[in-house]
């Protein structure tokens, strides 16, 4: 899902930068630094996970994990999934540094939006956990996918036909996203359920007592 370098339009490669910026100051401004190591481990599973790409035109089809990270991270999915794309770009030149904002973007705004869908029904047990855990994996996928749509639409109608191979290309990895994230939710929730939620360590603790 990552856009390639001299693909985008300035325009959208300015709102991209843009939103991406103020998803970072709100993440890093309710980030709990205790939370810090957790959010690291987080950010590494999802550059691991996206190292795999099938390319597809200007972009590239691959696992991404947005929707679990929106989950345990809440809004720290934004500075976890930028840090990651910004190592991709320098180590691997997956994406690149000029469409960093938009892939950030299109990637982390999925997780918090799906993170205020699920995450109080991510807390509960049996089928709610499962679909809470399923809806928040397909969901960010799908939204993802409509983004960097939406992007490559904005930017010229040479990329129409690729903007809606796109979405169809990602259908596959919703469902197996959705599917993943179920079975790490549903887990979670029985030998750990702190962490989901994207609460702090003071909220856990008074969770848990």
């Amino acid at each position: 899902m990552h856009i390639s370098e001299g693909v985008l339009s300035a325009p959208v490669l300015a709102s991209g930068a843009a939103v991406a910026a103020a998803g970072l100051a709100v993440g890093l401004k309710k980030l709990d630094y205790d939370r810090l190591p957790q959010v690291g481990i987080l950010a590494a599973g999802f550059f691991v996970a996206s190292l795999v790409h099938v390319p597809i035109g200007p972009t590239k089809a691959h696992l991404v994990l947005n929707g679990l990270l929106g989950l345990l991270l809440g809004w720290a999915a934004f500075p976890a999934i930028f840090v990651g794309l910004a190592l991709q770009a320098v180590l691997f030149q997956y994406g690149g540094l000029t469409t960093l904002g938009v892939n950030t973007t299109s990637m982390a705004l999925p997780a918090v939006v799906v993170y205020l869908l699920f995450s109080r029904l991510a807390q509960g047990q049996g089928r709610l956990a499962w679909v809470a855990g399923f809806g928040a994996g397909f969901l960010g996928i799908l939204f993802s996918a409509l983004m960097v749509s939406g992007a490559l639409a904005a930017s010229g109608e040479a990329f129409s036909s690729v903007a809606r191979l796109v979405i169809v290309a990602h259908v596959p990895i919703m469902f197996v996203e959705g599917i993943l994230t179920a079975v790490i939710v549903a887990f979670l929730g029985r030998v750990r359920p702190a962490m989901l939620g994207g609460a702090s360590p003071g909220v856990s603790k008074e969770a848990g007592r």
